[in-house]
């Protein structure tokens, strides 16, 4: 009976309170990735998309497979966390999570029937989606908690105020204290922290579970499909469209290709063989280590491009010291016989159509491989759902020689105009000069 008070502290989620709600709000936003309207967008558009097309590839099972495997090792990193948080279960079931959990993932078969219906999925998500919005609170409310004792505790210690004062500014922060353990306190009884531990886990297991399941079933992956899952209810069954194009109505069947799909050997472990899928290939700027370098390089460009008069000589070679030796020598052999004059307004007005063309399919996929990048260094951090940015939509998978050569494109576009609008300003200065 003496150890009744812990091993009752011991069930609430506590402290794991925020990092559990770190992990609903990634499930959360996982789910709302697999919604109908996300899945037509992937198939109508993300996969469609021109710069995709032309430098990462125009394969579109290739690129099913990539957002696939991109799901799935999101699914991965938050089912390991959700292991180790589970091993403090006292049920035995969700100790072994992460055995059921592999079970799942490569035989389809769920054992403790963890695979929530659609309707029950989204109960679940509004209730998560409380706690996640309560708890980021609480968090906020004891970090202004310790604020106030902090201060406090200094305003007891000061000896630079008047007496009257000081035991002034000590009733406020007094007080201010009673009210702000009240808020929090009040917080607590209304967040996971007060929450059973064992409830919270379950949570978070039914919901990877259901994840996982949809993803099957969106992709069309192997296993049939979980019973508590119908197709008539999954984001599958909106993706093939009848052949009357304008009608509402939509034919059954998972997200595929519409080349023939090579059947899979259901031997191989599922989370394994979409990792494979996620190591870039030796031709990419993904497997040169280039993709984010190149990214910033492709958004400084589009800046001058935009405003070519406001480029200094420091400026463009800042930009210059950027490039790798191999875009470098495609611009040197480019510029070979160019000639010093640059004051044709005509060629100066087509080179800004064509690299308007050329920014408006790679830019796009430059901006996503920053956006990208900066959602993961911030992760831990952030309890907020993150966009829909997939690594087939950034320069991660480009082909590296056809980015190399859009972006000398852009360089001799971009030399061209720079100097033209140097030369029509020194031009401009002249003509003013003789007039005065």
């Amino acid at each position: 009976m003496p150890n009744s008070k812990v091993s009752k502290h011991k069930s609430n989620a506590g402290v794991l309170s925020f990092e559990i709600a770190g992990l609903m709000s990634k499930l959360l936003h996982l789910w709302n990735s697999l919604s109908d309207e996300s899945i037509i967008r992937l198939r109508d558009e993300s996969i469609s998309v021109e710069g995709v097309r032309k430098i990462v590839s125009n394969d579109e099972s290739f690129l099913l497979g990539l957002a696939c495997a991109e799901m799935a090792e999101n699914v991965r990193l938050v089912a390991k966390s959700i292991s180790r948080i589970s091993k403090r279960c006292q049920d035995s079931n969700l100790q072994c999570f992460d055995r059921w959990f592999d079970e799942f993932s490569n035989s389809g078969h769920d054992s403790h029937g963890w695979v929530l219906s659609s309707k029950d999925m989204e109960a679940k998500n509004k209730k998560m989606d409380r706690y996640v919005t309560i708890t980021a609170t609480l968090y906020k409310e004891m970090e202004e908690l310790s604020t106030i004792e902090n201060s406090l505790r200094k305003s007891f210690q000061c000896k630079d105020y008047e007496s009257s004062i000081k035991v002034q500014k000590i009733i406020d922060l007094q007080q201010k204290l009673f009210w702000q353990r009240q808020e929090v306190k009040y917080l607590k009884e209304r967040s996971l922290w007060n929450r059973s531990f064992g409830m919270v886990v379950s949570m978070l297991v039914r919901s990877i579970f259901t994840i996982l399941g949809r993803i099957k079933l969106v992709f069309g992956i192997g296993h049939g499909y979980p019973p508590s899952l119908p197709r008539s209810l999954s984001a599958s069954a909106t993706v093939h469209p009848t052949e009357n194009p304008k009608a509402c109505n939509f034919v059954s069947g998972p997200l595929k290709s519409s080349k023939p799909e090579e059947k899979k050997d259901l031997a191989v472990r599922f989370f394994e063989s979409n990792s494979k899928l996620l190591k870039p290939p030796p031709s990419t700027l993904g497997a040169a280590g280039l993709a984010l370098h190149y990214a910033n390089l492709i958004i400084i460009m589009e800046k001058m491009i935009k405003s070519p008069q406001l480029v200094g000589v420091d400026a463009r070679d800042d930009l210059y010291s950027m490039l790798p030796s191999s875009i470098r020598s495609s611009l040197r052999a480019r510029l070979k016989g160019v000639g010093v004059s640059a004051s044709d307004p005509v060629l100066a007005r087509e080179w800004r159509t064509a690299l308007g063309r050329i920014l408006g399919w790679l830019s796009p996929l430059a901006h996503n491989m920053i956006k990208w990048q900066s959602e993961r260094s911030f992760e831990q951090q952030n309890l907020l759902p993150k966009t829909n940015v997939l690594l087939l939509q950034t320069l991660f998978f480009a082909n590296k020689e056809k980015t190399e050569a859009a972006i000398t494109e852009l360089l001799v576009g971009l030399n061209y105009i720079w100097r033209f609008e140097r030369e029509m300003t020194a031009k401009a200065l002249f003509e003013c000069s003789n007039q005065l």
